[in-house]
């Protein structure tokens, strides 16, 4: 039987037969065994070797990802508790990009206190959707989970997941020069906000680097455009505004104040972190 820790030497030794009969029932009624071999043919093409990228482990399932030896393709596998293949996707990478080592100049904290679970950060598109747009590349996606839950009780409502309401702060001195604090959080949860896709969003000069918090909660914004700054201030509480299935900080630095017309850089975290999919960072309080 085929554990998820042995998902890439099935691919790379060809035992797609053997994969497939780990797929969940509802899986392989969309996918056929004949189409599974038609495309993993395919993808493992020239593949050599497969090692793994990260490994996250959210609401009662855990996503694996790995990339190929060429950095160009990668795969995506999310199993349940024993080990049964609830679903799988390939994808065709970006190389990576020599922006990917261009560091911001100033150092930043995180922007929050306490133990936050990284759902999206990295440099492939594997572990971080966000990488394929140059407007968001180095973006991060932040949680707050309790034994790989983001929640507990009613999952359609905000308050029953734990980001929601904590207090995000400023990851460095500057200068406010974007504040939106109007946009409703969205409720039920699941359902989002496309006409403003960043939600309420603070966004803070530091001498050239632009730092974005984003889908932050309605009102809870407690500085103003023109305010000075400094790094552990509150600047306001996490929520489920704007485009955003649940409640999380998008954070990221960008070369200018507009988002989605500037270009994201990768941050130089403080104590020289890299946080990447699946990790939990920050300290217990």
């Amino acid at each position: 039987m085929i554990t998820p820790e042995q998902l890439p030497d099935a691919l790379l030794a060809g035992n797609y037969k053997g994969i497939y009969e780990r797929f969940s029932a509802p899986f392989k009624e969309s996918v056929s065994e004949a189409d599974f071999l038609k495309m993993a043919e395919s993808f493992m093409s020239g593949v050599k070797s497969l090692d793994k990228s990260s490994l996250l482990n959210k609401s009662g399932a855990e996503q694996r990802t790995w990339v190929s030896d060429s950095g160009t393709k990668g795969i995506i596998g999310i199993f349940d508790a024993e080990g049964t293949i609830l679903g799988l996707q390939v994808k065709e990478l970006t190389p990576a990009t020599e922006t990917d080592n261009i560091l911001t100049k100033n150092s930043y904290s995180l922007p929050f206190r306490g133990e936050w679970l990284v759902v999206w950060g990295g440099n492939n598109a594997l572990i971080n959707y966000h990488y394929e747009y140059e407007s968001q590349r180095y973006a991060y996606d932040f949680v707050q989970a309790k034994d790989g839950f983001s929640y507990e009780g009613d999952p359609l409502k905000n308050e029953s997941y734990f980001a929601f309401g904590q207090d995000i702060i400023a990851p460095a001195d500057g200068t406010v020069v974007s504040v939106v604090n109007d946009i409703a959080d969205n409720e039920p949860v699941g359902v989002m906000n496309e006409k403003a896709p960043a939600g309420n969003v603070v966004v803070i000069d530091h001498g050239g680097e632009y730092s974005y918090l984003a889908h932050l909660k309605k009102g809870s914004a407690v500085v103003k455009p023109g305010d000075k700054v400094s790094k552990g201030d509150v600047l306001g509480q996490t929520g489920n505004s704007g485009n955003s299935s649940e409640a999380h900080l998008h954070f990221q630095l960008s070369d200018g104040k507009d988002l989605f017309t500037s270009s994201a850089i990768a941050v130089k975290w403080e104590g020289g972190i890299k946080p990447v999919q699946g990790e939990t960072i920050g300290s217990a309080e």
